[in-house]
């Protein structure tokens, strides 16, 4: 009974237990099967006449968290017509020194951002093989819905400074990972999907680079163009940044220091400030007139995205772009201007308020960690394997 329960807990078909030896580190467990009637590679007779016996040490899964050796005590068959033979075993590929479910279980870990070194060091496997276990799963382009974004992100991959996220922001899914963003290989990218399979997106969500829009509108016709409200709104924070930046040059040493390190309150929300923040923020813009103005347009325009109406929003953009051009603020003239050329894109924001690349930002943090991790990944096709892995 005892012994049933035993072969249970090891969790291996047809294997009965002989013994286990316990170490500090390690478990090593005895074991072997039941002999059966094996078929003759060479001749396809079954026999059962066994010729002689080996032993073989495998790996396998972490045991009550030590690292797990079964040692198997396996038969060599000897087949009428001369052929000796191992017999088989359903957990042990042949020519292998690990069970079939630490290698899934490897493959598991790889979902994980934990780096390759990480994961041999808990798998009790070499770093190397952890990289052919990766190598040999295989993801191919996922098929696109009616949303997608696009994004860059700092891979620094096969010799590519930036690598390119695809992802459907609607179902929070990573679609396919790119080897750079270049236009002429993004192009061939969007031209080998099928045609009926671009023509059903309806919207495209990107950045403010004409690249993207230009092959959008090439290879997407039927999509509407969203800028993402990220992209756009960090302009307005970009612009009082600069203004603030532009003061301190002409600020004392202490005022110029205090000013940098409280930026954040001229940043955030006047709303969202505690009391003694809006205090010392209503102190902070009291030195001078441009720094006022500055906040107030960012308040303004904050305002302007966070009103539920489309009508009131289209509206209150232009007048708001009005504004900061007669502002006399060279930083958020330009803001204005870069406003006016996107306007149409970004006024597909205000109305479609559910399209937005914060599910592709959330992607790409977690890349940042999985490079983080890693210390770096120079090869793209396992970059790229490691991400959707991690991701999806």
């Amino acid at each position: 009974m005892h012994s049933h329960f035993t072969n249970k807990l090891l969790n291996l078909e047809d294997v009965i237990i002989k013994k286990v030896l316990h170490a500090d580190t390690f478990v090593k467990i005895y074991i072997e099967t039941k002999p059966k009637e094996h078929m003759c590679p060479c001749c396809g007779l079954l026999t059962k006449r066994i010729h002689d016996y080996r032993f073989q040490t495998i790996k396998d899964l972490p045991f009550q968290l030590k690292h797990c050796y079964l040692v198997l005590r396996k038969r060599r068959y000897l087949c009428p017509c001369g052929k000796r033979f191992f017999e088989s075993y359903s957990f042990l590929p042949r020519y292998f020194q690990r069970t079939s479910r630490l290698t899934a279980f490897v493959a598991s870990a790889l979902h994980s951002t934990m780096s390759l070194k990480a994961v041999s060091e808990q798998a009790n496997v070499s770093t190397s093989t952890v990289g052919r276990i990766l190598d040999s799963i295989r993801y191919g382009r996922a098929k696109l819905g009616e949303t997608i974004s696009i994004d860059e992100f700092k891979g620094n991959a096969a010799s590519e400074k930036y690598q390119c996220i695809l992802v459907d922001p609607v179902k929070h899914r990573v679609l396919d990972i790119l080897p750079d963003r270049k236009r002429a290989n993004l192009a061939n990218y969007f031209y080998s999907i099928p045609k009926t399979e671009r023509y059903r997106v309806k919207f495209f969500s990107c950045d403010m680079w004409e690249q993207y829009v230009d092959l959008a509108r090439i290879y997407f016709p039927n999509a509407t163009i969203v800028i993402d409200k990220y992209h756009f709104i960090r302009q307005v924070s970009w612009a009082i940044e600069r203004v603030r930046k532009r003061l301190q040059k002409t600020m004392p040493a202490n005022l110029r220091k205090y000013y940098k390190r409280s930026r954040s309150l001229i940043l955030k929300r006047y709303s969202k400030l505690k009391d003694e923040e809006k205090q010392a923020c209503d102190l902070m813009l009291l030195y001078n007139d441009d720094l006022r103005l500055a906040h107030y347009l960012k308040e303004k325009f904050f305002e302007i995205c966070q009103n539920p109406k489309y009508s009131e929003q289209r509206i209150d953009f232009f007048d708001w772009i009005k504004m900061a051009e007669n502002s006399g603020l060279k930083e958020f003239e330009d803001c204005a201007k870069t406003y006016r050329h996107w306007s149409k894109e970004i006024l597909n924001a205000f109305k479609y308020k559910f399209i937005s690349n914060g599910p592709t930002e959330g992607f790409n943090n977690k890349i940042k960690v999985l490079k983080r991790t890693s210390y770096g990944v120079r090869n793209f096709e396992r970059f790229r394997t490691r991400i959707l892995l991690a991701t999806n």
